[in-house]
């Protein structure tokens, strides 16, 4: 489905952010409802949030980024994909934006960013929605995730390729719906006729690194202090049948801080992909209550 929308670009150090705008703008007793900015995780990018993005912001505006090395976002000549950075990112696209008040919606990697950017800047952040994310990743999911991004091809020889290694059948139903979807995904490869995905080298390269030492990559942030130090409402949202949101890391989460609520949603990891119907009405409950306190 394609979702009518505005591109836009924006400066943030030596990155030039894409970003997506849609939804509605509302007033609510004279004010206007607050926006909500929707973070991709690694596997993803803006377009995924286009269509549920635009359900749930049929009273308000929303804007989908591409994450720096995502998407039609620039790569850091550095490789700097520090969380700090990616929380940077967040703030100029803000202030780009003249967004002053801002609902989070952020999944998986990128929830890490979202919630750094929330504990350092709690005067923008009305809301936060954490989708599928905690400070510890399950080992099934994490080699999973590993593994798929380490493995991936360099270039894939077409459009078809591509939605295979990523689990689409591109004959079938499912597989023409998520066409336009693979389309955006996809870029030309420099030399030759190939293609390959949006997404930078940084991340198949830390992979790699990964598998053969057997170590996680090093965040250089203690993310349970920042969990702890949130000062806004969360939501979070953890899918049943999740390979990276393990079920008893749950309780650690509402223990760590008190304004977090939660529910589980029958889904696997990417929840707004399998049960947009409960996500788009639990994220639409806690922005109601939001709005009303």
């Amino acid at each position: 489905m394609i979702i009518n929308h505005d591109n836009g670009k924006c400066k943030s150090a030596d990155i030039v952010l894409n970003y997506r705008l849609f939804g509605n703008e509302q007033t609510i007793n004279g004010n206007e409802k607050t926006p909500v900015l929707f973070i991709h995780g690694l596997s993803y990018f803006s377009y995924d949030w286009l269509e549920f993005g635009s359900e749930l912001c049929v009273d308000r505006l929303g804007c989908a980024m591409d994450m720096r090395g995502f998407g039609d976002s620039s790569e850091s000549v550095d490789d700097d994909y520090s969380i700090p950075s990616m929380a940077e990112d967040i703030k100029n696209l803000l202030d780009h934006l003249g967004w002053e008040k801002v609902i989070l919606v952020a999944h998986s990697m990128g929830a890490r960013s979202a919630s750094y950017f929330t504990r350092n800047n709690p005067e923008y952040v009305k809301g936060l929605v954490l989708v599928d994310w905690s400070p510890e990743n399950a080992p099934a999911g994490s080699k999973r995730v590993a593994t798929t991004v380490a493995n991936m091809p360099d270039a894939f020889v077409d459009l078809k390729e591509v939605m295979k290694y990523f689990g689409t059948d591109p004959d079938s139903p499912d597989g023409q719906d998520k066409l336009e979807r693979f389309k955006a995904y996809t870029k030309p490869v420099e030399a030759g006729d190939r293609i390959t995905i949006k997404r930078s080298g940084f991340f198949k390269q830390q992979f790699i690194k990964q598998l053969e030492s057997g170590n996680a990559p090093k965040r250089g942030v203690d993310l349970w202090e920042v969990v702890r130090a949130i000062q806004v409402p969360v939501l979070l949202l953890r899918g049943t049948r999740s390979d990276l949101f393990a079920a008893e890391t749950l309780p650690k989460m509402l223990d760590s801080n008190a304004l977090i609520q939660a529910q589980e949603i029958d889904a696997g990891h990417y929840i707004i992909g399998d049960n947009p119907v409960m996500s788009l009405e639990s994220m639409s409950t806690f922005i109601q209550s939001l709005e009303t306190k």
